[in-house]
């Protein structure tokens, strides 16, 4: 048997200390945000039937064909660890009658799976945001997604610097127009594309357009733009789109190659990013989704969504110093151990008030009070074997002040 020290996964972390406290951080005002804006709390699956993934985020992607983390279970049925939320609550929908509540507005929060090439900002176990608007085929609805995702990034104090990068995919006419003429394009100078584009040239030629090699960026420029082939009604759901977010002031740009290489992604696309986290510039994104719920065998119905890697946007928290862990409000001081009993008396009474509080009851009388000293309480409280008689504050803190006028 060995030995040896295990070690985490590669893409795996763990997390602890300020870190930790800005992961809680961004969790806890998703939560407070998405309450604002009614979308209802689910919890879903870690891991699905792998065709949930397969036949919703296409078998041509890189995340089915390299990414995915799928394994038979003991009855030989071949299962995929999520590598997002988005056809998972699409399953959801349908096979729990969640049409009857549509549009539906949910929510969630948790880790997700894929296996890729670590990096800062990326984890082969990482954890998202979900945002989804089931059953509304209103611009309004894309409008209120992104204004909830803005109000988050602000209330997450990490607004500035980051952009809302906007575009539209048209409707399946538009679109399928537009594909038709970057594939007559792109073929005309096939042999000078990456391999990579080569290959998507004929199965998914939009995803040409957001390449990062310099060999396929020369030609984006000059390809083919969804403007001109955006129908009457494409344009006017487009129109508002950009209309009712001037209408909320929220600021965003046009980015006419932001793409949704998947069919049945339609109109709205977009991108939060910001240059502060180098080479993983994204922080949120989503679009509308009008096709996904017959590629898994539902009836047509129109979503849009977003997710957000909580990852990424806690390390712009921590970098904001926007996550301060709350200081610690009482410290209970046991001057002598024949006060123990006071002193658990009077820290519940505390933390049943909602103050926070932390007993010291170990060492030397000097040593208690130094460990005291070191957690930076606002307040100290002493207790000896008569129970509570005095403190000594530091800061205003008017809730324990009331607090302690109550004791004997």
């Amino acid at each position: 048997m060995s030995t040896k020290t295990p070690q985490a996964i590669r893409g795996t972390q763990d997390i602890f200390g300020v870190d930790a406290e800005a992961f809680a951080f961004v969790v806890e005002t998703f939560e407070r945000v998405r309450k604002l804006y009614r979308f209802r709390r689910i919890e879903m699956p870690v891991f699905e039937k792998t065709e949930v993934f397969s036949r919703s985020i296409g078998e041509t992607t890189d995340v089915v064909s390299k990414e995915m983390y799928s394994f038979l279970d003991r009855g030989d049925e071949s299962l995929t660890l999520r590598p997002e939320f988005t056809a998972g609550i699409a399953r959801a929908f349908i096979t729990n009658g969640w049409q009857q509540h549509a549009p539906l507005k949910v929510a969630t929060h948790g880790p997700l799976f894929r296996y890729e090439r670590p990096q800062k900002g990326r984890y082969r176990q990482f954890h998202q945001l979900d945002a989804e608007i089931i059953g509304a085929a209103e611009p309004q609805a894309d409008v209120e997604l992104l204004v909830m995702a803005d109000q988050l990034l602000k209330e997450l104090g990490i607004a500035d610097g980051v952009t809302l990068m906007l575009n539209t995919l048209g409707d399946g006419t538009s679109r399928e127009a537009w594909r038709a003429a970057l594939v007559d394009y792109f073929r005309a100078v096939k042999g000078e594309l990456s391999e990579d584009s080569q290959e998507r040239l004929e199965k998914n030629p939009l995803r040409i357009l957001d390449s990062k090699d310099p060999r396929d960026k020369v030609f984006v420029g000059d390809a083919p733009k969804i403007d001109d082939y955006l129908s009457a009604e494409a344009q006017d759901f487009f129109g508002k789109v950009t209309s009712g977010l001037d209408a909320a002031g929220v600021a965003w740009t046009r980015a006419p190659s932001l793409v949704r290489g998947l069919d049945y992604y339609r109109h709205t696309a977009f991108e939060f990013v910001t240059d502060r986290l180098g080479a993983q510039g994204t922080v949120l994104g989503g679009g509308r989704y009008d096709g996904l719920m017959e590629s898994l065998g539902g009836p047509p119905t129109p979503a849009v969504g977003w997710a957000a890697g909580i990852e990424r946007l806690a390390m712009l928290v921590g970098d904001a110093g926007c996550a301060i862990a709350d200081q610690l409000e009482a410290a209970v001081l046991v001057e002598n151990d024949s006060g123990l009993e006071s002193a658990i008396r009077l820290l519940s009474q505390l933390r049943a008030t909602g103050i926070s509080g932390e007993i010291i009851a170990s060492g030397s009388p000097k040593k208690r009070y130094d460990k005291a000293v070191k957690l930076n309480p606002q307040a100290i409280l002493r207790v000896n074997e008569t129970g509570y008689y005095g403190y000594s504050m530091d800061g205003n803190n008017d809730r324990l002040l009331a607090f302690l006028k109550t004791l004997p």
